[in-house]
């Protein structure tokens, strides 16, 4: 008989993590989510191991898209997650555990900027690079 202590639960979950970010990126594409952005955070943020960000052209659709993947998330893998924002739709948050969602409005988005504020130091990164030499 197999002792359970002794398995590792680290390759299961790393598969289910990238089945999931898998799943949502599939499902925003198919509902034409716009400008879809994912982020790795493992290791990074004990929050997630992705963040992803995209947005939608109306809060209907915004609507709309959380609560098709939020159906998607429960069938394929048996987890309800948690939405908020959902009633206003302007910026709506999945959380799925390992894989946080923000959807939003385009305006709403420029406002907040998450992307920026992920970064990590990225940015000044690919400023560097797009600078003129000397």
């Amino acid at each position: 008989m197999a002792d359970p202590a002794n398995a590792s639960a680290v390759p299961t979950k790393e598969v289910d993590v990238e089945a999931l970010h898998s799943l949502v990126m599939q499902s925003l594409d198919d509902d034409q989510a716009v400008e879809m952005v994912t982020i790795p955070l493992a290791g990074k943020s004990s929050i997630a191991d992705h963040m992803v960000i995209a947005s939608g052209r109306s809060s209907r659709q915004v609507a709309s898209m959380a609560n098709k993947l939020a159906d998607k998330i429960k069938q394929q893998f048996g987890k309800i997650v948690r939405i908020e924002g959902l009633p206003v739709a302007d910026w709506v948050l999945i959380d799925a555990d390992d894989v946080i969602v923000h959807l939003f409005r385009p305006e709403v988005r420029t406002f907040y900027n998450l992307e920026r504020m992920w970064a990590f130091g990225d940015e000044s990164a690919s400023k560097a690079a797009s600078a003129p030499s000397a």
